[in-house]
């Protein structure tokens, strides 16, 4: 790794697709440390969630978790990686959908449609919370909310109740 992408968040975003799996997990670890100025790596990050080296995974879970909303230019590629085949990627795509609160309208339509379906729980439970952030302009999920407030799954209700609440519906 050179100086310059040590330092430098958007490089380091760059070598997490690096085919050295050592050098993609080095870049993962410097970003779990760079907080909040990882945002511009979000998309990168979110994808390393489900590499095949367990180093990277969770560098870059470690480096979501410290990290606030996404760039503005984040919100279509996260909206892609919702119905992700791997949980991890699909649940920190759904997170940072979240966290960017209003300006994720734009995947109100993807993020209902994650809440009712055969995706694993804890994504479909954290699309009721992502939609509950965006607030009043989530108004086209509602339909699927309320059918996951009765859903068997307790968290995932109470999550679509106050999802509900907080849009105004």
């Amino acid at each position: 790794m050179t100086d310059a992408a040590a330092l430098d968040p958007a490089a380091l975003a760059g070598l997490l697709a690096s085919p050295d799996a050592a050098e993609r997990a080095a870049a993962a670890e410097r970003l779990s440390q760079a907080g909040e100025d990882a945002a511009v790596a979000a998309v990168p990050l979110v994808r390393g969630c489900g590499d095949d080296d367990e180093r990277v995974r969770e560098a870059a879970v470690a480096a979501l978790e410290d990290m606030g909303p996404p760039p503005a230019d984040a919100i279509g590629p996260l909206g892609d990686l919702v119905g992700h085949h791997d949980p991890l990627v699909a649940y920190w795509a759904v997170t940072l959908l979240g966290r960017a609160g209003t300006e994720s309208a734009a995947a109100v339509g993807l993020l209902a449609g994650c809440v009712g379906s055969a995706a694993d729980v804890s994504v479909r439970q954290r699309a009721a919370w992502a939609l509950g952030r965006i607030g009043p302009a989530a108004k086209p999920a509602l339909g699927a909310l309320e059918q996951a407030r009765s859903d068997a799954d307790q968290r995932l209700a109470r999550l679509a109740a106050e999802a509900i609440d907080a849009i105004g519906g």
